[in-house]
């Protein structure tokens, strides 16, 4: 199984933690370039000088806020345009909880910007390094709501749910070219996104977070939270020669969850 990405560069969003740090990690593995994008300077700094260089990899990392579309198009066009990236892990914190009837129209508007428009921006300033490579690897990490919404998370259901339908719609155009776009769904997984869900139902409910977590892990088949490596595991696969023929595809990584068949 080819599974070797030597030689290939790749930027990963929202790195300073979680899934994006866990996601960069796994790329260096396995011989990747990898340059990092989050807010955070000091942990993209302190990550970038730990991640594995055993291919003789220079790693490197740009703070920058995703909201801010006009200054992250130009951060990633000239990351581009410094040494062509062709894996784009787009991977962003998700927006605050409630119900969607409640939502200010803004909340909307600003996840819009995050997740959607920001992913736009990203693959227009990075597709022709991947056209000329003839190898293009996209991956969004979305969430399982795009399959079954989840309560009480209206604007991230709302927003994910138009970030799987923009990337079938790329996956279909650019496949041609040697490019695929895939979704991985996570389920629950320890992250601070999961900390500040438990804190906010145990806040609106009265009830504590270890009972609430213990609730939750009840509808998970697997019975438990998932770590951010397995999920990592997965974003890297796709990102290697071997997944060339997946493409257009949301994948659930949620321990048996997700109850639909597609």
């Amino acid at each position: 199984m080819q599974l070797d990405l030597s030689g290939r560069h790749a930027l990963v969003c929202g790195a300073s933690q979680g899934i994006g740090r866990a996601s960069a990690i796994e790329l260096a593995q396995l011989g990747a370039t990898v340059t990092l994008l989050s807010r955070s300077t000091e942990a993209l700094e302190e990550l970038a000088g730990r991640l594995p260089r055993a291919h003789r990899q220079e790693h490197g990392w740009q703070a920058v806020d995703m909201l801010d579309t006009a200054r992250l198009q130009g951060v990633v066009t000239d990351i581009a345009a410094a040494d062509p990236v062709h894996i784009l892990v787009n991977n962003t914190g998700g927006p605050p909880g409630g119900p969607a009837h409640t939502a200010d129209p803004a909340a909307f508007e600003a996840a819009f910007r995050q997740h959607l428009i920001a992913g736009q921006a990203m693959v227009q300033a990075l597709l022709p390094g991947m056209r000329q490579a003839n190898y293009g690897r996209i991956v969004n990490v979305i969430s399982t709501s795009v399959k079954e919404p989840i309560a009480n998370l209206g604007v991230s259901n709302t927003v994910r749910a138009a970030v799987a339908a923009w990337a079938k719609t790329l996956s279909g155009e650019l496949a041609a070219e040697g490019i695929t776009v895939n979704n991985v769904l996570p389920g629950y997984t320890r992250t601070g996104r999961l900390d500040s869900l438990l804190s906010a139902q145990a806040t609106a409910s009265g009830r504590s977070e270890n009972d609430i977590a213990r609730d939750l892990m009840a509808t998970i088949p697997a019975r438990r939270f998932g770590e951010p490596a397995e999920v990592a595991a997965v974003i890297a696969f796709l990102c290697t020669p071997a997944a060339a023929y997946v493409n257009g595809v949301s994948i659930a990584v949620d321990g048996g969850r997700t109850r639909t068949l597609s």
